[in-house]
């Protein structure tokens, strides 16, 4: 073997030794690095705007691989999880489910029943009505004829929310009443007792307005009997 033999053969040994050495660079660098950041593990991450205290189903979620040092420790990682539940506040397109996004949805208690009815948006607690929230609901009755009076009612006390709906137009040609031509409602769903829903359905068909007011801070106000109703000369 030549000189100009050895001097390729010691330059190819070099260039060997040289990428052993970069590739062995490159792994340390790699193990550096799932050191640091480790395995990559699910999350869900939403493919869009999801409105407060609506049901969450499966198809509103995508999902996503993260680094598991990444991910929050409430980070919802099993679409199961969310059977049953609300959203609490607004949710955004792209962020992550996280459980303290969502709450169970109010259930029905034994002996309860649900029924659903429009408020107008104007008159009821706009915004402010949640599921889980309790409201008394007060109706307004026009006098039959001269003899009898104007009256507002408390029909029901402490009723509890457990479902609100999307700002709906009313319909002018099912319902004649003339405030709800002209106007929005929201349907509201409580969760009430064989007697309290019929107080709640017959002033939805025969009431001239029906009214909530929010009772504050989740507890109850108690109405007694003889301050359900009011005529306009009681404050004569």
């Amino acid at each position: 073997m030549n000189s100009r033999q050895r001097r390729g053969v010691i330059l190819l040994v070099l260039s060997v030794l040289t990428a052993f050495g970069a590739f062995a660079g490159v792994l340390s660098v790699i193990r550096d690095v799932n050191s640091k950041v480790g395995p990559e593990v699910a999350a869900y991450r939403l493919k869009e705007d999801i409105a407060p205290y609506k049901e969450l189903t499966a198809d509103q979620f995508e999902k996503t691989e993260m680094p598991e040092r990444w991910r929050s420790g409430t980070a919802v990682t099993d679409l199961r999880q969310i059977r049953g539940k609300i959203a609490v506040t607004q949710l955004r397109k792209g962020s992550l489910l996280q459980t303290d996004m969502i709450v169970k949805r109010p259930e029905l208690a034994a002996g309860q029943q649900e029924i659903a009815i429009m408020i107008d948006a104007s008159t009821g607690v706009a915004g402010k009505v949640t599921p889980g929230s309790k409201v008394n609901i007060y109706a307004t009755f026009k006098a039959e004829n001269d003899k009898t009076k104007d009256q507002s009612k408390v029909i029901v006390a402490n009723a509890r929310v457990i479902d609100v709906g999307k700002l709906t137009p009313f319909d002018p040609e099912q319902d004649d009443r003339t405030r709800r031509k002209q106007t929005d409602g929201v349907p509201i769903t409580f969760a009430l007792d064989t007697a309290d829903a019929q107080r709640v359905a017959y002033a939805e068909s025969f009431a001239t307005h029906v009214r909530l007011a929010l009772v504050g801070g989740g507890g109850s106000t108690n109405v007694p009997p003889g301050d359900r109703t009011y005529t306009l000369d009681e404050d004569k």
